[in-house]
């Protein structure tokens, strides 16, 4: 039955890359005609192509776990050197990538070119890609040589140490990222003039006054319009589109900046940490007691490629709970953004413009929202802006019919 099973997550691995593969080659060849902009067929493919990537990889996974790692000669297959267990890491994410490359081509960059919400050239998404693999082996090699020290050096107790060390290592990445890894795909400039000072008044009710303000080219990678605030021990920064700039009134802006600002005052990247760090916890310790038999040591490649299958798949079983808790929290950030602005109504033209730029469905199917959905629908969101609006306009003492 194992035989079958792994047989079968080979074959769908291999089939679905070579299906991409040719749909790729195909668009290289002659570019796809660009699609109607239907969000909910827009919304479909994006699920489709969602589900399918988690199947794929836990397939992948579980055939590099439990078949070519048992196939590696004894030396590397076993070896509790940190260091060879990191670089087979480093080496199965780059072919990985290198083996995803089509996929990616076809699920996201022409699918996105087809819906006209990227004008981004072939070179360009494949500089990203490639920058962004980089990056990804540079940071992991580190993190994951460091794992395996501690579950070498401290056999029974590296669980708990590791789940420790989750936390600065948690905080430390959110220190870094806005600062050092997102210039490397963004150009940001400090936006100046009416809109930045008017922004900054808002920032500083909440204690964000002296925050960095900045515009970036988002349009480098997509039509779609965005913004973040980030900031952790002090640092403040507010990162805006040029995408939500060049297409929003600059009432629709605040309301955006200002839901973003909820995050902040709420301190939710303090939440995001803790979680990651409970979430690290559990994966850590469910991972270690699922996946490596007694005395398997998860410091040798064996060990590392099955205790990676395992986290990956209690990761996507725990999914749902944490698309919850992210939902609860945009609310959460909607109200603070009401009650920042004072004005429902310059959240409903922000979301109406969302929708039409980023091409959003205006609600998504049952299950997808409680499985996958990290933000509420648009559709509550705007009904909700809108019922404050109802409210506030009627007369003081009013009272519905039931005519």
């Amino acid at each position: 039955m194992r035989r079958l099973t792994l047989g079968l997550c080979a074959g769908f691995v291999a089939g679905y890359g070579a299906v991409r593969f040719l749909e790729a080659w195909s668009d290289v060849r002659k570019p796809a005609e660009p699609l109607p902009k239907n969000p909910v067929a827009y919304g479909a493919t994006k699920r489709a192509v969602m589900i399918a990537g988690v199947a794929r990889s836990l397939a992948g996974q579980a055939v590099a776990a439990f078949v070519f790692a048992d196939r590696l000669p004894p030396g590397i297959r076993d070896s509790d050197r940190p260091i060879v267990a990191a670089a087979y890491n480093a080496l199965a994410t780059l072919i990985e990538a290198v083996l995803d490359t089509p996929i990616d081509y076809a699920e996201r960059y022409v699918l996105e070119r087809r819906y006209g919400l990227s004008d981004q050239t072939v070179a360009e998404w494949l500089r990203e890609r490639a920058k962004a693999t980089a990056l990804g082996m540079v940071l992991g090699m580190p993190v994951v040589t460091g794992l395996l020290w501690i579950a070498r050096r401290f056999p029974k107790t590296w669980p708990l140490i590791s789940s420790i060390a989750a936390v600065p290592l948690l905080t430390l990445l959110t220190l870094v990222a806005p600062v050092y890894v997102a210039p490397l795909f963004n150009k940001f400039e400090r936006l100046e003039g009416p809109l930045e000072q008017r922004l900054r008044r808002l920032a500083a009710r909440y204690g964000a006054g002296n925050a960095e303000i900045f515009r970036f080219d988002m349009s480098r990678q997509t039509k779609k319009a965005n913004a973040y605030v980030t900031g952790l021990l002090g640092s403040h920064r507010i990162a805006i589109g040029d995408t939500l700039l060049d297409g929003f009134e600059e009432e629709e802006i605040e309301f955006v900046v200002a839901h973003e600002l909820g995050h902040y005052v709420a301190g939710d990247t303090l939440v995001s940490i803790g979680i990651g760090s409970l979430a690290a916890t559990f994966l850590i310790f469910a991972g270690k007691a699922l996946a490596l038999a007694e005395g398997e040591r998860v410091a040798s490649v064996h060990g590392l490629a099955r205790f990676s299958f395992t986290t990956q798949l209690l990761a996507t079983l725990v999914g749902p709970l944490i698309a919850a808790g992210s939902r609860a929290i945009e609310r959460r950030a909607d109200r603070f953004a009401l009650a920042a602005t004072g004005h429902p109504e310059w959240g409903v033209a922000a979301f109406e413009r969302l929708r039409e730029q980023n091409l959003a469905e205006d609600e998504e199917p049952r299950w997808a929202e409680l499985l996958i959905s990290t933000h509420p629908s648009l559709r509550s969101r705007i009904e909700r802006l809108r019922k404050y609006l109802t409210d506030a306009q009627r007369p003081r003492g009013a009272h519905g019919s039931n005519a």
